[in-house]
């Protein structure tokens, strides 16, 4: 479940093949003045694959192991068919894709133990007194699983969105009766929050870690890992939790104030899970002590894919989590095959000038403008490019290595572009009912039309501009990123 947007669809032949006829047409088209054949080769590639991502005829990780074969069997990286393939595989051994991987390993074992469910049910308990208060609550508990749980759909639609249904339903709001009673609020929070607690952490949706490796190999030695992600999230990050379930609460007027009959739903759902078990209680241990060693990455020098994979043979050693659940978690190692994948081509993307000739094209188009605004520009036409794209990966993918590129040669802060490109990578998401796995999730329970959750989301993507801009650049200024 590594954020796509909807279950896996059969093979869809006709896409499957216009994407084949764009990526050959682009291959035997000459390269552009400037560029080499060998990058214009991993460009068409690369070209095809993203229009998969859009189209989606198959699955991620088959499209991308599909580019990267392409790769290798036409030995375009090398002069041999070894080195071509070597090079094709270069990915895998990333030490990102590996903290990925770690990551949606510990959330297989967060949701097998019950603890997701347990945490977020909890939260409801103790705030959701009101309407107002399960929007709190739907905070709070996107806010402690945000940073174990790297899968935005599993932590939005497979734990919260069922959970904000059944207190939805509670309170006798539904999409086919008085949907504005508490329903509507309630979805539509929940979707805006996941968006927020993805954009908080490296580890709080999958493909963050395209731009942490976009940022490493942008030729300015910039290091955006965990800790440097959260460092410049937490207060705007925090902010945005703070305000936002205030802020549709008193957009979407719901009907429903006393939300009690919600509150008294979940103390019985809890109750039904019974006194915590042995690997809850685990489980928690480690959590907790990853989110210590992860912070204080500097002091122990351990790098963060390291601390995850102690976490995985913590659970493993200790029995709360089987070998056999840990190699039949196919949503981890189906981020390692598309992640690792899209962050080799990446890498070739670079290695080949392609990165570099695209940013000297585009340079005269926004040279002159000054640093700060060249970043905020750049940054805005990212985050809404974001309505040509049906998930988050894609854009990501697409767009992040290229616009890095672009704003360094004309002359905008680099660590402060990585910023602000790192952080609308996913709330961009709010813009419309197709973005990512949980939105589609919480939009297809069906109490928000879609031209009103199109109209909601332009009107959030303001709230964060606000919040991220009014208040992320002054704090990004006393950081020293600009």
């Amino acid at each position: 479940m590594a954020e796509h947007t909807k279950s896996e669809p059969d093979i869809h032949y006709p896409k499957l093949g216009v994407c084949l006829f764009v990526g050959i047409i682009l291959w035997w088209m000459p390269p552009p003045q400037g560029l080499d054949l060998v990058g214009w080769h991993v460009f068409a590639v690369f070209f095809a694959t993203i229009l998969s991502f859009i189209l989606r005829p198959v699955p991620m990780g088959p499209a991308v192991l599909l580019a990267l074969v392409v790769l290798a069997a036409t030995n375009t990286l090398g002069e041999t068919g070894k080195e071509s393939f070597k090079a094709a595989m270069a990915g895998y051994g990333n030490t990102t894709v590996w903290l990925v991987v770690g990551a949606f390993l510990i959330a297989g074992a967060m949701i097998r133990t019950g603890l997701g469910r347990r945490i977020a049910l909890g939260c409801v308990v103790r705030f959701g007194k009101t309407t107002l208060g399960l929007g709190y609550a739907t905070a709070v508990a996107e806010f402690i699983l945000g940073p174990a749980i790297p899968s935005n759909t599993a932590r939005g639609g497979g734990i919260m969105a069922p959970i904000v249904n059944s207190l939805a339903r509670a309170l006798g709001s539904s999409p086919e009766n008085q949907p504005k009673r508490a329903g509507e609020y309630l979805m539509l929070n929940g979707a805006h929050l996941n968006l927020i607690t993805a954009a908080m952490f490296l580890t709080g949706m999958a493909a963050n870690g395209l731009v942490a490796e976009a940022a490493a190999g942008s030729g300015k030695g910039i290091e955006f890992g965990w800790m440097t992600w959260l460092k410049g999230s937490i207060v705007p990050g925090l902010v945005s939790l703070l305000l936002l379930p205030w802020f549709l609460f008193k957009l979407l007027k719901p009907e429903l104030q006393d939300a009690k009959a919600a509150q008294t739903k979940a103390r019985e759902q809890l109750s039904e899970m019974g006194s915590w078990t042995r690997g809850e209680k685990i489980m928690m241990g480690v959590f907790v002590v990853m989110l210590v060693l992860w912070a204080s990455g500097k002091i122990h020098g351990m790098h963060t894919g390291v601390v995850a994979l102690i976490g995985v043979l913590v659970l493993i050693l200790t029995g709360t989590e089987k070998w056999e659940g840990i190699t039949g978690n196919k949503e981890a190692w189906d981020a390692m095959i598309w992640l690792g994948g899209m962050v080799c081509m990446a890498g070739l993307l670079k290695d080949h000038g392609f990165i570099a000739w695209f940013a000297g094209s585009m340079e005269g188009q926004v040279s002159g403008l000054g640093a700060l605004a060249t970043a905020l520009i750049l940054a805005l036409v990212y985050f809404y490019s974001m309505y040509g794209f049906s998930m988050l990966t894609g854009h990501i993918t697409a767009m992040v290595a290229a616009f890095l590129a672009l704003a360094i040669a004309a002359g905008a802060p680099p660590l402060l572009m990585v910023a602000l490109l790192a952080y609308f990578s996913n709330l961009c998401g709010c813009l419309t009912n197709y973005s990512t796995g949980p939105v589609v999730i919480y939009s297809g329970f069906g109490y928000v039309p879609v031209a009103r959750w199109f109209k909601i989301g332009f009107i959030v993507s303001l709230f964060h501009l606000v919040v991220w801009l009014g208040v992320g650049l002054p704090y990004w200024k006393l950081l020293g990123w600009w």
